[in-house]
Parts: structure tokens; sequence; C-alpha cells
């Protein structure tokens, strides 16, 4: 027996333009939505079911009287704009998923009595860079020239990595919507964002971002946490949104990562972007923002570097690119200390499998394979 059911044709034209698709092209791939707007046939309920999936949306929102006002939760700054009022609908979606686990990673520190973090928000009402440079450095258990220590900038980030972690910030790294490939979050759009909590603060790097640039975006995302602010942002060729917050992060970034003084020690000895980067254990490209903010390159310069890097890059990555490994994926997707909260709570009874399940986008033998095997 065919269960038809009424829907309202708006919620129709808005999921579909909600999801990113233009209605003249999808009505074409999908002929029968053309006659469920026009209300000429009602679709069955397995018809409903499959275009939901196709636009990303819950089944049960088509019986909404009207499309629900979604509100972006973080400012959303734009390089060359100020701040943006809509993202794409996996962007969207990924905020909503990490706002999610983060609820619940609060909610379960808290009832098993963790403390706040008390470098959140702690600059809140500063602007005084080398200050918060510094109580960044003391939290992290870094010295003022690290990354020297590292063979490599490759492994200096993975510390630095290991390091955030391990003082309670969730680090997710992704590229797409949960594990579906076929929802990618575009670079352009997003490199990032960053939900600020005083339990639980979660950041998001862009996994599809160059790792060169990733650098540079975590330690922005960093600022954020120490100065009290969530946000996202496209942060186009490493440039902030004119915003005085963005400004701010933006600088401690680049004195976190690259101090003035000695930069000038090391530019005025050899002024040669790819000398500096051995020294400082960054990306050239970290060098090149650098040598521009401190008027060693002039704008033009760094965006013909800025092109000409990431064209090489990505040459470079596309020739040495595999199938990879999931789980190690997974726990870049899923960061490694909400993995292991996530693992105690399932082993103490506190967390259902079925919740976990959906709080890990795992399930199965898969979720049980990643647990037990590889965190």
């Amino acid at each position: 027996m065919r269960t038809e059911v009424d829907i309202n044709a708006e919620m129709l034209t808005w999921a579909i333009a909600r999801a990113g698709y233009d209605l003249h092209d999808f009505v074409i791939k999908v002929p029968s939505i053309f006659e469920w707007i026009q209300g000429k046939k009602k679709p069955t309920v397995k018809q409903l079911e499959d275009f939901s999936k196709k636009v990303y949306l819950p089944f049960g929102y088509f019986f909404l009287p009207e499309p629900p006002k979604e509100k972006l939760p973080i400012p959303f700054f734009r390089t060359n704009n100020t701040q943006a009022t809509q993202v794409s609908v996996n962007v969207y979606d990924t905020i909503l998923l990490l706002q999610q686990r983060q609820d619940w990673l609060k909610d379960y520190l808290k009832e098993s009595e963790f403390e706040t973090l008390s470098f959140v928000g702690k600059y809140r009402n500063s602007n005084n860079v080398q200050e918060i440079v510094a109580d960044l450095r003391r939290s992290l258990n870094l010295s003022e020239n690290w990354a020297s220590h590292y063979k490599t900038w490759q492994d200096a980030l993975e510390s630095l990595i290991h390091n955030i972690e391990d003082i309670g910030v969730i680090t997710v790294f992704n590229g797409i919507v949960e594990n579906n490939t076929h929802r990618p979050i575009s670079v352009e759009e997003c490199r990032g964002f960053v939900l600020v909590d005083e339990m639980a603060p979660f950041m998001f790097i862009n996994n599809s971002d160059g790792k060169a640039a990733q650098m540079f975006t975590i330690v922005h995302e960093l600022a954020h946490i120490w100065t009290g602010h969530s946000a996202g942002f496209d942060f186009r060729k490493l440039e902030p949104a004119n915003d005085p917050i963005e400004i701010l992060c933006d600088k401690i970034a680049a004195e976190f990562l690259v101090p003035e003084v000695t930069f000038n020690e090391v530019w005025n000895s050899n002024p040669n972007i790819k000398n500096a980067a051995r020294f400082f254990k960054v990306s050239e490209i970290v060098i090149a923002r650098r040598a521009l903010d401190l008027d060693k390159i002039t704008k033009s310069g760094f965006f013909e570097f800025y092109d000409e890097y990431t064209n090489r890059e990505f040459i470079k990555n596309e020739s040495q690119s595999s199938g990879g490994d999931f789980y190690a994926t997974t726990r870049k997707r899923l960061g490694l200390t909400f993995s292991v909260h996530i693992n105690n709570a399932v082993k103490s009874g506190k967390l259902l499998y079925r919740d976990a399940y959906k709080l890990t986008s795992l399930k199965g033998d898969t979720f049980q394979t990643y647990f037990t095997k590889h965190i």
C-alpha cells in the first residue's frame, strides 16, 4: 500500500535551496519534485525519505507548517567583508554537530567533577599581544623557540597539536561532514571555526587545507579561546577580516609562531623566506605572511608567493596522495581527547552505545575496532 503525505510546497523549495541546489537543475534530475511543488502529486513516505537524504534534512522537518528560521550560532567572518549571515549547509551542519559533541562533553566533565579551564577567556578585555602570547606558551609548556627543537615544521605541528589536546582543547580535523565524502567543506568558505567554552573548547580545522596554512589557523583559533570569542572564518590568503578581534587573534598567531624581534635578526642577516622557515620550523607560507606584516615584502609580493607556494604544495600532495588509514583519519576527525572521554563514559555506563554512535558518527564493529585498537 502506497502511503502518500501532504507537504507544504514551500518546505520543498526551501530544503532544495538550503542544500545549495538550483531549483531548476534539481527538478531536471528529480522530475517528480516539480509535481509535488505544484500539488499535482503527493510523495510517498519512501519518496520523501529519499528526498530528505538528498537535501541533508531529518525526515520530520517536512511536516513543519513552514521553514524554520535557522540562525548561524557563531559569528562567521569573511576576509574581504565583515561578518557573514549565512554559510553553506555543509559548514552549518558541521558547526551544529560539534556543538552537540561539546554539549555532551561539558555535561560529562561537570558530572565527573572536572575543573573549568582557567585560560578560556582569560584575556577577554585585553589586547596586549605580547602578554597573551607569553601566557599561551606557558599554558602549552613551550619556550619561545620551542619549534627549533624539531627536525621539520611538520614535526613541530604534530607536537603543537598534542600539547593543545593535553590541556583540554579538542582539535577536530575534517574536510567533509562527518564521514560523508559526498559533502565536502570548501577551504575557500571555511578554513576553520572555534567554539569557546570554559569546560570543553572545540577547534575545527579544515583538513582539506594545506598543512602549511593549518598551523597558522590553529594558533589563530587558540587566540580566540584565550580572548573568549567563538567564531568561524574563511581566512583567505591567511588574511583576517576587518574586525578588531580577528585582527588581534591574527597578531597573536603571528607573534607566537614567529617572534618579531628574532625574525628581524634572522631576516636582516639573510632576507630569504626558505632560510627563515628552516630557522623557525614553520612553513614558508607563514614566514611570507610574517614578512608582509613587518613590511619586509609588499602585499603584491606576498600574494604572488602565496599562489606559487599553494600551487606547488597542491601538486606535491596530489603526487603523494593515497587512500590513507580510516582509523587514523577518524582519530583526527574526533580528536584524541574527545575519543578518550567517549570511551571512558561508555565503559563506566555513563553513555549508552546508541548515544555514543551518534556522537562519533561510528557504529557497530567500526566503533568497537576504533575504540579498542586505535586510541
